[in-house]
């Protein structure tokens, strides 16, 4: 492979988890585009990871999407390497931008949700969807707002919830988002607001609710 070709699609990704595999990097970038591959540095000291998209603007969607994400409580790094200064402020200004247009509202921003349809006031109102699917392995400190944080990895969330047993269940406002979360979120690293953490499995919900 040829890095000189693909440099501009490459990305670094500091500030990881201890515990951080493989499969994790693959989760938190796949949906950005078709990944050449992870070169995961874990052996020595904090780990850190490049990841190589197939297109550049798949990588550069990735880096505005991800650098300063939250992930288990770590403050993601996510950068092309050896950024120039302007690069990283065209890439603060983009994500500023991207954020008003959400109407101020980012991944972490909503952690309150609408399990029951309600809404605080923040984007479009709350509504059911048939898109759902069922998680289990849940820890016990999980919570619906855990959860919902949990699968906007894979879209747009519109309900979630958890019940005693360690099970839960979530709706998308989108078939392709339900679709993605069982394909990239089973089997997925789950960390609760107490900082439990497990690997949860999640499937399609295939009866009526």
């Amino acid at each position: 492979m040829s890095n000189s070709r693909n440099n501009e699609a490459r990305i670094y990704v500091g500030n990881l988890p201890p515990d951080i595999r493989s499969k994790d990097i693959e989760d938190l970038f796949y949906k950005f585009g078709k990944i050449a591959y992870i070169d995961l540095k874990n052996r020595r000291g904090p780990p850190f990871a490049f990841v190589e998209f197939e297109d550049p603007r798949d990588a550069e969607d990735a880096v505005h999407a991800r650098d300063g994400y939250d992930y288990d409580g770590y403050r993601l790094r996510v950068e092309f390497p050896r950024a120039s200064e302007k690069g990283r402020e065209m890439a603060q200004e983009r994500r500023q931008q991207r954020d008003r247009d959400r109407g101020g509202s980012d991944r972490g921003g909503d952690r309150g949700g609408d399990r029951g349809g309600n809404n605080r006031g923040r984007g479009p109102p709350a509504r059911r969807t048939n898109y759902r699917v069922l998680v289990t392995g849940l820890p016990p400190t999980g919570s619906w707002q855990d959860l919902k944080d949990h699968m906007r990895e894979a879209g747009d969330v519109c309900y979630a919830d958890v019940y005693k047993d360690g099970t839960g269940a979530v709706e998308f406002l989108r078939h392709d988002d339900m679709k993605y979360a069982v394909k990239k979120l089973d089997d997925s690293r789950f960390r609760s607001h107490e900082g439990e953490v497990a690997y949860i499995r999640v499937k399609e919900d295939s009866g009526d609710r």
